[in-house]
């Protein structure tokens, strides 16, 4: 699925961040709307729009709205969408698509850990108050029908004040969409962020922090930060305290694997307040190609163990979910539990999976293709 086009840019030094139409509006509408057309032969009145993008190559416009012409693709910007424009390099990127529920902000690039399967490896880079601007303007454009966003990274924690100011602004403008955070969780060790951060008493939010073992030393190696477990533990604490609504997610691999069951005895006595556990299969894209050696394991080889930990979980009423595991190669008492989780836009099924009864209850694989595959791919027959 595409997400973002380039075309030639002019008329503009800022970037723009527009709702998209694919056929005039009146006036009035046009200050934060980008008119898409394949080509530039139009006849009506262009005045008003934040911005134009058309297929065909367009030099200038006689009335200096900003454009974008030359544009590759135009096919899947769609009426109602959000779109950032790139003055630099002409890249126009869709930011909300209002027919789904994998719509993201971007909070940064950089990081405060450095996980051994991170699938979007930090960059070092001064970002923090660009996106944050961006962010903030995009809240004004979502509309209030918006069921869920996450906000992701990087680490959004990273952003200090900045987070606090997007969410706040989220739970006013869009009091009924659910924000999911997804974050390490060190950050909230310290009790004066933590405070200011519950303080805003966003109505509908849930924060997905990583615990990857029961074993510091293990934790911290994964996450390549030295204390990173004692921050995320005494973080999730913190939060507790506060009454924020807290998953734990446990990515799945050769080192989480074997202490699978000691983790969710762990949570089980110490983690009582946590919604909900989630079991992620890896995702083989960023930092995992590299270390996958070392972190490879066939899904079908710690199917007991799972099965074991949510029973432990279960026993102390904590509810489990599965994600990013097909259900071919999960037993199949644990397809209660599994979600399809994958975003649309990075989500595929291979040609195995054309003739298996169970596709359209499968989550499926990410669309990046690995070398390595588990054994246990196959299609299901009819149940």
């Amino acid at each position: 699925m595409r997400l973002h086009t380039t075309g030639v840019a002019s008329g503009f030094q800022e970037a723009i961040i527009a709702r998209v139409v694919t056929e005039p509006v009146p006036a009035e509408l046009r200050k934060h709307t980008v008119l898409v057309a394949a080509s530039a032969a139009i006849t009506y009145d262009t005045d008003g729009y934040a911005a134009i993008v058309f297929q065909e190559r367009v030099d200038t416009l006689a009335n200096s709205v900003p454009l974008v012409h030359s544009i590759k693709h135009i096919d899947h910007l769609k009426s109602g969408h959000i779109v950032v424009l790139e003055p630099l390099n002409g890249v126009v990127r869709t930011l909300f698509r209002p027919e789904t529920l994998h719509n993201i902000l971007f909070a940064t690039e950089r990081c405060n850990s450095n996980c051994l399967m991170c699938s979007q490896p930090p960059i070092d880079k001064d970002d923090i108050e660009g996106l944050t601007k961006r962010n903030l303007k995009l809240i004004d454009l979502i509309p209030s029908s918006a069921e869920y966003l996450c906000i992701t990274g990087g680490e959004p924690t990273l952003l200090g004040s900045n987070l606090l100011a997007i969410l706040e602004k989220l739970g006013k403008k869009l009091p009924s969409t659910h924000v999911h955070i997804l974050t390490n969780g060190r950050r909230f060790a310290w009790p004066e962020f933590t405070a200011s951060f519950a303080a805003i008493s966003h109505p509908d939010l849930t924060l997905g922090i990583p615990l990857y073992a029961d074993y510091a030393p293990l934790h911290d190696y994964i996450v390549q930060a030295k204390d990173g477990f004692d921050q995320t533990v005494l973080g999730l604490h913190q939060l507790a305290r506060h009454g924020v609504a807290i998953e734990i997610r446990v990515v799945l691999h050769a080192l989480t694997a074997p202490r699978l069951e000691r983790l969710a005895e762990y949570i089980s006595r110490n983690l009582t307040f946590v919604e909900h556990v989630a079991f992620m299969g890896m995702e083989h894209i960023g930092y995992a190609p590299r270390n996958l050696k070392e972190l490879w394991i066939d899904p079908v080889d710690y199917q007991d163990a799972l099965e074991r930990s949510i029973a432990t979980l279960s026993r102390f009423g904590i509810e489990s979910r599965i994600y990013n595991l097909q259900l071919c190669v999960l037993k199949k008492s644990l397809w209660k539990y599994s979600k399809q989780a994958i975003s649309d836009w990075k989500n595929e099924y291979k040609d195995v999976c054309n003739c298996c009864a169970v596709r359209n209850r499968c989550g499926g694989f990410f669309q990046w293709s690995t070398s390595v595959q588990s054994r246990g791919i196959h299609a299901i027959a009819a149940l």
